[in-house]
């Protein structure tokens, strides 16, 4: 059964600085036209860092789709074309203020695949040092380091609930 979609026409509706939106009618495999409303997003990265082998670094900041503070794993966003790797650096960097020596690619998830592009690179990054943390204008948020065992069982309880930091946990301690 082919369940490609082939697209007949596409209209950007939106162009943000960190998304656009566009509206693409296609031809279903059935033969019928329909409507898909796509968000295309650069991608982004998200770190694992182990400070020790029982202590990993988590951020809180305010999300504001959510109205809320969240506790998640140090993130960002990929400038086009950069390679994910130095981004995952950068971001470790300037968000927490640590660099590593390790790194350890823990492979790739798509976000929302069934309105969105964006994919997340995850890393596991072990051997830190601290040089001072510089976010980014406009990000602000506060630094924690967490006992390991109780930071995943609060992944597991669903009290840390943001599926980016989900996946880098199950993906970095799970086999």
């Amino acid at each position: 059964m082919n369940l490609e979609e082939k697209t007949l026409s596409s209209e950007c509706v939106y162009d943000g600085k960190i998304m656009t939106v566009c509206r693409d009618e296609v031809e279903i495999s059935t033969g019928r036209k329909s409507f898909r409303e796509i968000v295309q997003h650069s991608g982004g990265v998200v770190i694992a860092a182990l400070k020790d082998e029982n202590t990993i670094l988590a951020v809180k900041q305010f999300r504001y789709p959510l109205k809320k503070t969240i506790l998640e794993l140090p993130a960002g966003k990929l400038e086009k074309g950069e390679d994910p790797a130095l981004a995952a650096a950068r971001e470790l960097e300037e968000e927490t203020g640590y660099k590593a020596k390790n790194w350890k690619s823990l492979g790739y998830i798509y976000t929302s695949p069934g309105y969105s592009d964006e994919k997340l690179y995850l890393y596991l990054a072990t051997d830190l040092e601290f040089v001072g943390e510089h976010p980014d204008d406009g990000e602000i948020l506060k630094n924690y380091e967490f006992p390991l065992d109780e930071f995943i069982k609060q992944v597991k309880s669903g009290e840390i609930a943001d599926a980016k930091t989900v996946c880098a946990i199950m993906r970095a301690f799970y086999d």
